[in-house]
This record gives C-alpha cells, sequence and structure tokens, in this order.
C-alpha cells in the first residue's frame, strides 16, 4: 500500500500543485524553487556523513573479523573447557621443528610430539571415557578428484603416518558405530614452519580432544581426531584415511580445519551439503563466524586452492563444515607463516566454538547420513544459506525457503514497478530507462577510471602490486578514481533525466521556468535513487535463478532502501509542494544492508590484496596490470553497488566540488606515497613470494646428445620484475623472458637465471631416468616405460593425452598398482600424477601407454614430461637464499619445486 501511495505521489509530480501554480509574486515563486531545489546539503553535511559511514563500516568489520575472546588458561578453562594458552604451547612446540613437509626428518618429530600429546589425554581422561590412539601407517594409494583445483590429475602417496584418536563414552555401545570426524594436518610446505598452516589448527584439535576427553555425560557417539600428513601434496592425508582406516567407516559428519593466513577468526567458508550442521553450529557456538559468499567465491575457482574437505565431500560423501584462519593471507605458505603474527584470542575462538559444537552434537539424537544417493536437485533446495551478524548471531535457512522469499520480493517488486510505470505512462517509462542509463554510466566510468590507474601503475611505479604490504592504499588508488567515475557517471545520467524531464514539462500545463526546473531537479533525484532499488532487484533475479547463496545480500540492499524510501518520501496528498530526498531515508535505508555487508565486503577485500602475492601460477604468464585490475574492478564494483543511492543525493547539493577536491587529494596522496617510496611494496613481514631453484636440465632429444644444462632460476609468483632482487643478490643473474621453463606443472615465461657455480652438488647419478623397455605396434599400440627418480619421493610427471588415451602405473618392487587402467582426463593436453611419499616410498615404476588408435606421434612433442624434486641446497643456492632481500619469501604448494629439480622428457619415434 505504501509503494502505491508513493507511486501515485510521484505521478502528480508531473504537474505542480494548486497552491504552487496560482503565485502570483516572482519573490514567493524564487523562494519556492530555492526551497525546493537546493536543499542544504553543504560541504560539512556530506563531511559527517561520510565519516559516519566510513567509521560504521570500520567498527563493523572490527567487530565482527577482529574482536576476540580472552585467551583462558588451563585453569580459568577449566578440566572440561579450551584453554588458548594451552593450545598455543601445542602450535609454540610444533613451529620449533621448523618446516617439517612430507618425508623429512622434522615431519617425524613432529608426528611424535603429537603422538605424545595424545597419549597424555589418554593418560588423564575421565573415567568413563575411552581413549583409542592409533598410529596410522597409509599403504599406497591414488586420490582422483573429479572437479576442481585438482581435475586432471592423479595424486599418488606412499608410505604416509597419521595420528588418529577416538574419544567415545564407555557404556554406550552403539557409539562406535557414529563418529564425527575432526580433521587437519601436522605437514607443511617446504618453505614455513606453519605456524597458521597448520600448525594452529593441531594444537586448537589437541586441546579440543583433551577437552572432550573429560566429558561422558550425554555424549551418544564417537569423535575422531584425524592428523594427518600429506595434505599439501595433494589432500593425500585425508584420501588414505577416508579408504583404508577402519574406523572411517563409522564416520556421519567431517569437520575439517584450515588455514590461509594466520590467525584472526576461524570462519566456515564451506558447509554442506546436508544443512545439518551448520544449523546445528548456529545453535551451538559461542561466537559464531561463517558467511556463505565466502563459500561462492571458493567454490567459483576464484580462489585457487583445495582442502580436506573436498575428499570429505567427494570420495566419502559426508557433509559436516570447513573452517579456515584468513587474517594475513599474503604470509600463507611463505616464511612469515610464524607464530608472532598469530592474533591473542584466535585460538581461544575456535577452539570454545568447536567444543560446544561437539558436545552438542555429539549428544544429538540423531545425525543425517550422507549425501551419496540424494539427487541433485534436493541437494541444492536443501542447501544452507548462512551468514553471521557482527560474530554474534547466525542466520541460517534452507535454499528452498530462500527461494520463496526472494521469488516473493521479487513478484511484489516487478507488480510495483508495473503499476508505477502504467500509471506514469510513457514518461515513467523514458524516465526509469534514463535513471537506469546513469547507473550504466555510473558503472563504466568507475570501473574505467580504476582500470586506467591499475594499466599505468606499473609503467610509473617499482611494482605493479604496491599495496600488498599496506592495503589501505587502495582506498586512495583505486577508491577514489571509481569514487569520481561513479560521480560523474551518475551525474551525466542526471543531466540527461533533468533535461527530458524539462521537455515533459514544457507539454503539460504551464509553469514558470523557476519552479519547473526547481521539480524537475528534484524527480531527477528521486528517479535515480529508484534506479538503485532496480539494480538490486535484477541482481536479486539473477541471484535467486542461479541458486546463489549470497544472493542475500541483494535482497537487504533491495528491502531496506526501498521501505525506508515508501515509509518517509510517500504522501497521500496528491497536491503538494515538492521536496528532496531526506536524509533520513537514506541513513536508515542504508543502515541494515552496511550493518549486514560492510564486514564481509572488507574482508573479502583484504583476502584479495593479499593473494596478490601468488597471482601469478604461471611466472610471467599474465599481464603485469592484471593483478591491479582485479583489485580495481573489485572496488568498482563494489562501490558503484553500495554507493547508488548515496550518489543519489549530491546532485542538488553544492558540495559536489568540494568532494571532488577531497577525492583528488586523496588519490594525489596516495600515488605520492607510492612514487616516493616511503610505503615499500613489501616488507620482512609481508613479503614477495620467489622460488629458488637449481634446476638440472636433461630434456634434450637423443639427437641432441641429452647433455645436461644445469642453472639457478629464480622466478616468482608476485607480479613484477625481479631487478632490484637479482642486483641485490650478485650472482650475475639474467633477467627476461628469452629462457621459458617447463617445471611440469607449471611455466615460467619471465623469470632470471645463473649458470654461476651451478656443476657443484649433483652428479649425473641424481639424474631420472625413462627407459623404453617395448613399444609394441600392432593394433593397439602398446608402450611400457621404466621410471627411475633416483633419490627423489616428490616427483610430477606429465603424460600427453593427444596421444595417450590410457595408462597404467605400478611399483616396480613388487609390482603393486599405482594407477589401474581407466578413463583418464587431462588439463590442455596433459594428464599430470603427482607423487609423494616417506623415505620409504618407492623410486621405481612401472608405466604402461596405451596409445590412441590412429596415432600420428610428431617426434618433436614429448610423450611424458617428468620433474623430480630433492631436499637438497647446493652450494650456489645456498648463497643466494643468504642473500635474498628481506622482503622476499620462499614460496611452496604442492605444484612447485623444492630448491633442486630434474627436468626429463621422453621422446618416441612412430
Amino acid at each position: 500500500m505504501r509503494q502505491r501511495r508513493e507511486t501515485a505521489s510521484d505521478a502528480s509530480e508531473g504537474s505542480i500543485s494548486g497552491e504552487a501554480s496560482e503565485m502570483s509574486s516572482d519573490g514567493a515563486e524564487i523562494r519556492t524553487a530555492v526551497r525546493i531545489g537546493n536543499p542544504r546539503r553543504s560541504s560539512f553535511v556530506w563531511l559527517t556523513l561520510l565519516l559516519i559511514i566510513i567509521y560504521s563500516c570500520s567498527s563493523i568489520y572490527h567487530y565482527q573479523f577482529q574482536s576476540m575472546p580472552v585467551p583462558l588458561t588451563a585453569e580459568e578453562a577449566g578440566k572440561r573447557g579450551f584453554s588458548e594458552i594451552e593450545a598455543f604451547n601445542h602450535v609454540k612446540a610444533l613451529t620449533e621443528v621448523g618446516p617439517h613437509p612430507v618425508g623429512s626428518e622434522a615431519l617425524d618429530i613432529a608426528l611424535q610430539y603429537v603422538l605424545t600429546a595424545c597419549q597424555n589425554i589418554k593418560k588423564t581422561a575421565l573415567w568413563e571415557v575411552d581413549v583409542e590412539v592409533d598410529i596410522f601407517h597409509a599403504k599406497s594409494g591414488a586420490n582422483n578428484l573429479a572437479s576442481g583445483l585438482l581435475s586432471g590429475r592423479t595424486l599418488v602417496y606412499s608410505d604416509l603416518n597419521h595420528v588418529v584418536v577416538r574419544i567415545l563414552p564407555k557404556y554406550v555401545s552403539e557409539a562406535r558405530e557414529q563418529s564425527i570426524l575432526v580433521s587437519s594436518h601436522i605437514d607443511t610446505v617446504f618453505s614455513t614452519a606453519g605456524a597458521g598452516d597448520c600448525s594452529s589448527c593441531v594444537g586448537v584439535m589437541l586441546e579440543l580432544a583433551r577437552g572432550v576427553s573429560q566429558w561422558a555425560h550425554g555424549l551418544k557417539r564417537a569423535v575422531i581426531f584425524l592428523f594427518n600428513t600429506g595434505e599439501e601434496e595433494g589432500l593425500n592425508g585425508a584420501h588414505s584415511f577416508i579408504t583404508q582406516h577402519p574406523w572411517s567407516k563409522t564416520v556421519r559428519m567431517a569437520i575439517d580445519l584450515e588455514a590461509m593466513g594466520i590467525g584472526g577468526k576461524s570462519s566456515i567458508f564451506q558447509a554442506g551439503p546436508h544443512p545439518w550442521a551448520i544449523e546445528n553450529y548456529a545453535l551451538a557456538a559461542k561466537y559464531p563466524s561463517g558467511q556463505v559468499i565466502a563459500q561462492d567465491v571458493f567454490a567459483s575457482g576464484a580462489i585457487k586452492s583445495a582442502t580436506d574437505f573436498q575428499v570429505y565431500k567427494e570420495v566419502a560423501g559426508l557433509s559436516g563444515l570447513d573452517f579456515a584462519y584468513v587474517d594475513n593471507t599474503a604470509v600463507y605458505h611463505t616464511k612469515n607463516d610464524k607464530l608472532e603474527l598469530l592474533k591473542t584470542g584466535s585460538l581461544q575462538h575456535l577452539g570454545e566454538n568447536m567444543l560446544a559444537f561437539l558436545l552438542h552434537i555429539g549428544a544429538s539424537s540423531h545425525i543425517p547420513e550422507g549425501n551419496s544417493t540424494e539427487a541433485e536437485e534436493d541437494i541444492i533446495k536443501n542447501s544452507a544459506i548462512y551468514f553471521d551478524i557482527l560474530g554474534m548471531y547466525m542466520v541460517v535457512y534452507r535454499q528452498k525457503f530462500a527461494n520463496m522469499l526472494h521469488n516473493s520480493v521479487i513478484m511484489q517488486s516487478l507488480l510495483i514497478w508495473f503499476t508505477s510505470l502504467s500509471m506514469g505512462g510513457i514518461p515513467a517509462a523514458v524516465s526509469l530507462a534514463l535513471s537506469f542509463f546513469g547507473v550504466l554510466l555510473m558503472w563504466i566510468f568507475a570501473l574505467s577510471f580504476s582500470f586506467l590507474v591499475a594499466f599505468l601503475l606499473p609503467l610509473i611505479s617499482s611494482s605493479p602490486v604496491p599495496y600488498v604490504s599496506s592495503p589501505l592504499l587502495v582506498v586512495g588508488l583505486f577508491g577514489a578514481p571509481a569514487f569520481l567515475g561513479a560521480l560523474i557517471g551518475q551525474h551525466l545520467g542526471f543531466l540527461l533525466l533533468q533535461k527530458y524531464l524539462l521537455n515533459a514539462h514544457s507539454k503539460r500545463r504551464q509553469l514558470s521556468p523557476i519552479i519547473k526546473a526547481a521539480v524537475v531537479k528534484m524527480e531527477a533525484e528521486r528517479w535515480l535513487f529508484k534506479a538503485g532499488s532496480f539494480q538490486w532487484l535484477i541482481l536479486l533475479i539473477l541471484g535467486n535463478y542461479f541458486k546463489i547463496g549470497s544472493s542475500y545480500l541483494a535482497l537487504v540492499w533491495l528491502v531496506s532502501p526501498a521501505f525506508a524510501y515508501g515509509f518517509f518520501e510517500a504522501t497521500l496528498t496528491s497536491g503538494r509542494l515538492p521536496k528532496p530526498l531526506k536524509l533520513i531515508t537514506l541513513l536508515l535505508g542504508l543502515a541494515t544492508p552496511i550493518l549486514f555487508s560492510a564486514g564481509i565486503f572488507i574482508r573479502l577485500g583484504a583476502t584479495l590484496i593479499g593473494g596478490m602475492v601468488r597471482f601469478d601460477r604461471n611466472p610471467g604468464g599474465t599481464p603485469e596490470w592484471l593483478g591491479g585490475f582485479v583489485i580495481a574492478a573489485f572496488i568498482a564494483s563494489l562501490l558503484s553497488l553500495s554507493l547508488v543511492y548515496l550518489l543519489s543525493y549530491v546532485h542538488l547539493s553544492g558540495a559536489k566540488k568540494a568532494i571532488i577536491l577531497a577525492t583528488l587529494m586523496l588519490f594525489t596522496s596516495s600515488l605520492t606515497i607510492v612514487l616516493s617510496g616511503i610505503i615499500p611494496p613489501f616488507s620482512e613481514d609481508t613479503a614477495r613470494a620467489v622460488n629458488v631453484v637449481h634446476v638440472v636440465d636433461a630434456t634434450g632429444k637423443p639427437d641432441e646428445g641429452q647433455n645436461p644444462k644445469s642453472y639457478l632460476s629464480l622466478f616468482s609468483t608476485t607480479p613484477g620484475n625481479l631487478n632490484k632482487e637479482v642486483e641485490q643478490i650478485n650472482e650475475s643473474f639474467v633477467c627476461g623472458r628469452d629462457k621459458t621453463v617447463d617445471f611440469v606443472t607449471f611455466l615460467v615465461k619471465y623469470g632470471c637465471w645463473t649458470y654461476n657455480d651451478t656443476i657443484n652438488g649433483w652428479s649425473e647419478m641424481d639424474i631420472p631416468t625413462m627407459h623404453v623397455l617395448s613399444d609394441a605396434k600392432g593394433n593397439g599400440r602398446i608402450t611400457e616405460v621404466s621410471i627411475d627418480t633416483k633419490g627423489s619421493i616428490r616427483w610430477v610427471l606429465a603424460i600427453n593425452t593427444e596421444e595417450i588415451e590410457d595408462f597404467e602405473l605400478k611399483d616396480a618392487r613388487d609390482s603393486e598398482e599405482l594407477i589401474s587402467v581407466g578413463k583418464k582426463n587431462g588439463v590442455d593436453g596433459w594428464h599430470i600424477i603427482q607423487f609423494s611419499g616417506g623415505k620409504k616410498a618407492p623410486k621405481l615404476f612401472d608405466l604402461t601407454l596405451y596409445w590412441r588408435s590412429g596415432s600420428t606421434h610428431n617426434s618433436d612433442a614429448p610423450i611424458l614430461k617428468l620433474r623430480t624434486d630433492v631436499d637438497r641446497v647446493t652450494p650456489i643456492t645456498e648463497r643466494v637464499l643468504k642473500k635474498l632481500p628481506r622482503w622476499c619469501s620462499l614460496f611452496g604448494k604442492s605444484t612447485s619445486p623444492h630448491t633442486f629439480a630434474f627436468l626429463r622428457n621422453l621422446h618416441l619415434n612412430f
């Protein structure tokens, strides 16, 4: 009803009220026009308004994501509580071990520490509770995931060890048959001691296990704590447990703890497929934290990562929750993932939430079964929409309810718009079109201005990403141009709309020019405000159609401002003096959307900026300006979406010049800071990600003699050249794009290399070999190849799927089948095998290749590409690492080599 009254009022705004039209005094008309068309929105009012909005956004972000609970000592927590101090001691002990990747002596030490801690928990457990500790040695296995980052690869593992603890009430016999799995990994990448990823998770789990071991009353099922190894090499620990351990058959729900940074609040970023877990977490957690928008971003592939939770969902068919720390994401997998950056209260936050949740679901009478037999359509309908409010409350509802809610709002909104346009006729339809054109211009100018800065930044700055160590710089570098572009774009739309409305009014009853101009300005302002709600309506329709969980944000940004507009601006009086939009309409209209979205928008921006450290997955493979374009697009889109209502208030005020001047000053000062180098792009705590690899390249074809080439390769996943780094290292490096290095899992298209002292620290006996044992060229060509990785227990092999249809891999020692014959998928014409294992992992393999029928193989293209990694530091590598600038840090991931790597190819003639 209120929207219809508002529509009627807006329709009447095409004619001036009787009171105004009967004015005979020019002075009265002028005073009326001034009162109508020039609201008192001075520069001071605008400055105050902006400061209020900025302060509100900052406060919401701080309270939602940075406000931590007080850490508790063991005495304060009590036997049945959670103590951060105790968990921190575990984290400290694990980081003191240093980097502990799979196959290292350090990992054995870390495993022994966790095992001892678990045995102590068993000794001190409540007498009514059984604690079973198992050191699980996993046999060889192969993990072939169908989706996500690891699609097109087979992940092979061997000789992995895990610590598994099962805690259950003694006198509940059925507890053994229904378990809750809590999982994280002990291993790290080679470049860091992993205080965040994931010693913090292991520390929390050990203290959780101690706390759960003191409860018996009410528990109806077991809790299994899996401390696995091999996660960093391709989720191998989770896969080996699910496929080999007898306890895995009893698991009904999986909870994974992860870190993509260090500290802060550990938030849920994946939930489901069944919503039961997230619904009960919302009921039990003391400080609930989780956003479905993070799940949508992760599922889209924008974040190039994977967690054990994928194995639990895809391989085991389980539902559950995936938690992650994401503060300081720039330190992920670098030396700066260190204890000093772990924020006080981070462990307490996760631990208290998890302990309350485990006790709650442990006492529940029912846990849903997995979703493996459930239809995909039913899974989508029952998926959960969830978000927390200020880290205090969590809202959870299912997609089925979201569909009904969204459809209801969409239908009502469309009905209101249809009624409004029907009453207003062609002028109303044209006004809507022009006002929405103003929104499009706002987007175009905002994106264009910020893109221009992103394009120019690499040309004038020492780094294409000079804001990584100081993320607030993006406010001036990209936010200011985007704001200015949005204002200019919408103002052009305002002028076009104003011109049309002047023409439309001239065809109606006679109005004095002064009154007409004032009425037109007011109508244009109102149309621009309503165009903002129309923009969010379109986004809600699209989000609802594609079943995007974070569509609730579009709902909030649509309904709240529309309600405020209808409440404060609508009137039953058809003849009234027109008035500008009230500031109270804006403030109350934006209060709820800002409360719901400010914190998560800032957090997403911070995560995106931190991700620039590892943006270029194929170093030199993307333009230097591309990272800046991503940041610019995010900020410009965010401002265009959220400021569409606010900017509609600017055009009638006298504050435009002051706003533009302040925006230009902010941009100029930020650019000056960057160009002057006052704030460096990187720091010791927020370092640039680099790799230093001693490469022995033996990829030459047989007719080329295959003389190995040895050199040291320096490259970075962070955009930008390496001139400053090379100058400080001073080891005769040459940088450029002249030497593309194929590391099998990625290409280095820009890097630096030196041949200084690269013949020391290795011998030709270390070079892996690939020998053709047989090559039968009958009806179906079959080739058998022997592979000897020499001293390497971590290697990658790419198989040319353009020529090879299928293959089989066996351990040559006992002919154990590692990869069986079956359908294989590839990426860009290659299927990649990633192998990692413990010290006793095999090094001799038999590979059988089944060729595609009718293959006419070109001998210039290899059939196999092999890279073997060796955990060794040669003399030249040691010198370079010592001289590496403090703003640089080695970066590790499952696809990157260690500091020593051998490259080998296999060519076959047809």
